[in-house]
């Protein structure tokens, strides 16, 4: 044990983390008052944690999206709406709030689009198959509102006025969720069991819940955990906020970036954006719905396919449409004039690379995007300059070491090529939906299960001849 942790725990608790350590205990005790008085069983006490649970998915996702700190992500993970996580800045959306962060959106969506792919729908077909029956009373409605107040309070009181926020990651509130989803399946488990609910084991359950809550506010607060699992467990989900500083020198030069040449780049965001569980998830359940051939399911499904496109859209612009490049002395921003916060920035000078993106969307629009190799505020990475209305005028602008600003030429050749071999892939759905041997019903599930293995060389085909109109 570090010698810090053994000073943390040996200094008194102050007294509003004390009050809110008890307050966090008596309200997760008060189903022992159900238990006792008005004989609730494990299935009162599934229904009282599943709305609680519910309650904290929604409320980590709004505690996410005021999180100051950054968030370093887990190794090959790729959250919803993932490019805002290289957004700088935020948005306040009241006087006297912290600033909402667009890039803990995508670890907002995590929390929520997690719940709902899989907790909600493994939920409702445990209610409906062999779940037991559940019947709202008064007092069951009061406990569950009791819980609620809970955790509106530490929103409002131990998050906000406490500000808190500024000293958590939108990662690490991914953790509450999750805790209390393996206490809903634990009891969810046990209240399958019919055999089981004694008050022994009822008493337990309570018990148990409340002792996790409470543990989870003192390591919460008081920042020492009572005993520790071994560093292979311990993750560091947090990481100083990535904000930059601007440089003292004046705007010298500034371009702006053609909005519809982004707005119609999104296109190919929203073909990644289905590559998530939750793009995957829509897809699926939309092939589902025209599988069933109920028209409320379908059009339940089409808003959510819906929903992932505006949101795709929405953030690819956000990303690229509200940025404005200045030229500032010695150094070359990226300025987004809708969050008044620099995004990246790098020197310009005689080893900065620039090369020019050959985007399909330059070609069909006449616009250019360029790309700057290795910049040190983006940790590394290429980043684009762009789309612009003129490649020319924005290097003269900006006072860029540029000299080459062309695009390969226009090959037809590799167009016929390439659009012949994507009329024979869109050959086989068509056949199947055409031919009369082939029920409708299994043209399109073949369609839905093989149209996902076919996305990549369509894709790959369809860039290869946009490449080079």
């Amino acid at each position: 044990m570090r010698r810090s942790d053994r000073l943390t725990r040996s200094l008194p608790l102050p007294v509003t983390t004390a009050v809110g350590l008890a307050l966090v205990v008596g309200v997760n005790l008060l189903p022992l008052f159900g238990v006792v008085v008005w004989g609730w069983n494990l299935t009162s006490l599934l229904v009282v944690y599943w709305a609680e649970t519910l309650a904290t998915v929604v409320m980590a996702a709004v505690k996410a999206l005021f999180a100051e700190r950054g968030s370093p992500g887990g190794p090959g993970s790729v959250e919803p709406l993932h490019e805002l996580r290289e957004k700088r800045g935020g948005w306040r959306p009241w006087q006297g709030w912290p600033p909402i962060y667009p890039r803990n959106v995508p670890f907002a969506l995590s929390i929520v689009g997690f719940w709902v792919v899989t907790a909600l729908p493994l939920s409702f077909l445990y209610w409906e198959t062999n779940g037991p029956a559940v019947t709202l009373s008064l007092d069951l409605v009061a406990g569950i509102g009791a819980l609620l107040v809970a955790q509106v309070r530490d929103f409002t009181t131990e998050y906000i006025d406490d500000e808190t926020y500024a000293t958590v990651s939108a990662q690490e509130l991914l953790r509450t969720p999750a805790q209390l989803g393996v206490v809903v399946l634990s009891v969810g488990l046990l209240a399958a069991d019919g055999r089981s609910g004694g008050l022994a084991l009822l008493f337990g359950v309570v018990v148990a819940k409340a002792a996790a809550s409470a543990y989870r506010f003192y390591t919460d607060h008081v920042g020492a955990p009572a005993f520790r699992l071994g560093e292979h467990f311990e993750t560091d989900a947090s990481e100083p906020p990535p904000e930059l500083d601007l440089p003292e020198a004046p705007v010298r030069g500034r371009v702006t970036v053609d909005a519809r040449s982004v707005l119609l780049g999104s296109v190919w965001a929203i073909a990644f954006g289905f590559a998530t569980r939750i793009g995957l998830a829509t897809l699926a359940a939309l092939g589902f719905a025209v599988l069933v051939g109920r028209p409320a399911w379908i059009a339940v499904a089409l808003l959510a396919v819906l929903a992932v496109v505006a949101g795709r859209v929405c953030s690819f612009y956000l990303r690229y449409g509200t940025v404005e490049y200045q030229r500032r002395g010695d150094e070359l921003v990226a300025y987004d004039t809708l969050l008044d916060a620099p995004q990246w920035m790098t020197p310009v000078g005689p080893d900065t690379e620039f090369s020019v993106k050959n985007a399909i969307v330059d070609r069909l629009r006449g616009t250019d995007t360029l790309t700057v190799a290795d910049v040190v505020s983006a940790e590394g990475r290429d980043v684009q300059l762009g789309p612009v209305r003129d490649a020319d005028e924005a290097v003269e602008t900006l006072g860029l070491p540029v000299e080459e600003t062309t695009r390969p030429e226009r090959d037809p050749a590799i167009i016929a090529a390439a659009s012949g071999l994507l009329l024979a892939f869109a050959a086989v759905p068509v056949g199947l939906v055409l031919a009369p041997q082939v029920e409708t019903g299994t043209a399109v599930g073949i369609t839905v299960v093989l149209g996902p293995l076919c996305a990549l060389p369509v894709g790959a085909l369809l860039w290869a001849a946009l490449s080079r109109v």
